[in-house]
């Protein structure tokens, strides 16, 4: 006969549960009462391990308590499960009356699902009702109309057995239990809350003109009230100190405005678009010497109970320097932290900002057409240097690179109805032809690569090796025009990026800056030299920004190539 079975195990049990039962009844909290259930089990039901997944509003199951190992409940509190997963597992489980066990033989097909769980391996069982470690034991808790609130998990009964009718009955009114004492305890939180709110529209009502004059003066932020509605809207009626200190006006002078005439001119929009019934935005607004400073604008409808809302109460906070601070994380995540440039990711961005999908739209004259064609190089007639089309038309239904399908095969046949494409309006990044001087402009990418570096580092250490790069990277943005781009790619690989230049401007610009390069770096006290070798490639549209990259960087291995070694550093 089983242990549980007899009577004075039985009292005693009761007596256990009546005192968890009676624990749950005076929890305080949803929180508490969740806990307090998951104790009693461990306390009065006989198992090690006990926990609640409570069911969350989207209907999944969050771990919301455990009881009876640290580590345990350090691992799973907090995660959830899935309500299909849940629903799966109480639908697969032994039904033992209100409870659902689902035994080790059956639980590997569960293995793979998300619900949290702390089961692990174990031996076979030595006899018919052992526990074993990968059985689970369900007690699924409901509220008063059948609605699930959650699921208690138990695990490791105290006498290594399977609950018998008397544990499992046991059990099974404790959930009915527990999920009571979940409901009231939502309930009680409701009503908490409901009372806490009157309780404040109470006070609100009872608030007297003079506290609101305290908390309004003495604000240790910017406070103002302005007109709502009618021809004077956004006035500002009444302003406190602090405004005043922060815009350097007296509140004399602040009445004459509202905030649109503060403004920043190039904030109108976000000002214009915050709604003035709760709305909030970032802006800056004008001090009396002509700076600007960051201000969070929030706004709230101070209403009257007769006419509805009349005034407008607007606080100001000053956050010029969360501001600058933002700005300062937005810099080093688009810089190199060594050397200040614009890094590998920052490049990418400003040369895709320039590109397209589609190539430049250029249509060839019938004459270069059969040119190309008699002298057998329809390929270079009709291709550009990285292989992509010279000749767009700019009809419906061109491929990504210009070419189209079969229903025009003529490269001038156009259809009449010809509409424009997503593209007309974008000015096109063109590349300039390198073998002639047409006068084309275009958006040369200059790939340098340092020659002699690694000598540098291996002989000198990194201390010298980073020196370099930062001497290099002042030469480089020094021998540039102020709207070219010098970013590092990484390594001692640097990229220029320079717009409006011809093929001969771009080799003159590679020269200059391989000379500026050349002479000795000292650091130290000693002079170190490094070389570089320059690929120029082209920016144009229907080239991604990672090809134009890789066309420069070939042609910079191919010039390094070029040049013998021992002259590379010498440049």
């Amino acid at each position: 006969m089983e242990t549980e079975s007899e009577p004075y195990v039985r009292l005693a049990t009761l007596r256990q549960l009546h005192q968890v039962v009676a624990e749950l009844n005076t929890a305080r909290s949803l929180a508490d009462t969740l806990q307090t259930v998951v104790d009693g089990i461990v306390v009065g039901l006989g198992y090690e391990l006990a926990c609640v997944n409570l069911v969350r509003p989207d209907g999944d199951l969050v771990v919301a308590a455990f009881a009876g190992d640290a580590s345990a409940e350090a691992l799973i509190t907090g995660r959830v499960g899935s309500r299909a997963s849940w629903e799966r597992r109480l639908s697969m489980g032994e039904a033992w009356d209100g409870l659902r066990f689902i035994p080790h033989t059956e639980g590997w097909v569960l293995i793979e699902d998300d619900v949290p769980q702390w089961h692990t391996d174990g031996p076979d069982p030595r006899f018919e009702d052992e526990w074993h470690p990968e059985d689970r034991l369900y007690a699924p808790m409901y509220a008063s109309g059948g609605e699930l609130l959650g699921v208690i998990s138990v695990d490791r009964p105290r006498n290594g057995r399977r609950p018998g009718a008397w544990g499992r009955e046991a059990l099974q009114m404790y959930a009915f239990q527990a999920g009571i004492a979940i409901s009231n305890a939502r309930l009680r939180a409701n009503m908490q809350r409901a009372l806490v709110r009157l309780e404040r529209e109470q006070q609100a009502l009872r608030a007297s003109e003079e506290s609101f004059r305290q908390a309004f003066e003495y604000a240790p932020s910017g406070m103002a009230i302005a007109e709502m509605g009618g021809d004077q809207h956004g006035r500002l009626l009444r302003t406190n100190d602090a405004l005043c200190r922060l815009l350097g006006r007296p509140a004399s002078v602040l009445r004459r405005y509202s905030f649109s005439d503060l403004v920043h001119p190039e904030d109108i929009g976000t000002l214009l678009r915050t709604s003035a019934e709760g709305g909030r935005a970032e802006l800056r607004l004008g001090r009396r010497d002509g700076t600007y400073v960051w201000v969070s604008l929030r706004n709230s409808v101070v209403a009257d109970a007769a006419d509805g809302p009349r005034f407008l109460l607007t606080h100001v906070e000053d956050i010029e320097e969360r501001k600058r601070h933002e700005l300062q994380l937005a810099h080093r995540a688009s810089h190199d932290s060594l050397t200040g440039l614009p890094n590998s990711a920052e490049l990418r961005a400003r040369l895709s900002a320039r590109l397209c999908r589609r190539p430049q739209s250029v249509r060839a004259s019938a004459v270069e057409a059969l040119d190309a064609a008699y002298d057998g190089r329809p390929d270079e007639a009709l291709t550009g240097e990285h292989g992509f089309p010279a000749v767009d038309h700019g009809y419906p239904g061109a491929g990504e690179h210009g070419f189209r399908g079969d229903a025009y095969a003529d490269p001038f046949d156009l259809p009449a109805t010809a509409e424009p494409g997503p593209y007309d309006h974008h000015v096109h990044t063109v590349a300039p032809a390198t073998d002639i001087d047409d006068g084309t402009k275009g958006l040369a990418v200059l790939f340098c690569d340092l020659d002699g570096f690694k000598s540098i580092n291996d002989r000198f250490g990194h201390h010298t090796g980073d020196a370099v790069l930062i001497e290099v990277a002042r030469r480089l943005t020094t021998g540039v025009r102020d709207g070219d781009t010098v970013a590092r790619l990484g390594g001692d690989e640097f990229v220029v990026l320079a717009d409006g230049l011809g093929a001969a401007d771009a080799a003159d610009l590679a020269v200059r800056l391989r000379n500026a390069i050349i002479p000795p770096i000292r650091v130290d006290g000693r002079a170190v030299r490094v070389g570089a070798s320059f690929g120029i490639g082209w920016a144009s549209c229907g080239m991604s920004a990672d090809e134009v990259l890789r066309s420069a960087d070939q042609r910079m291995y191919i010039e390094k190539r070029s040049r013998s070694k021992a002259h590379r550093r010498a440049g």
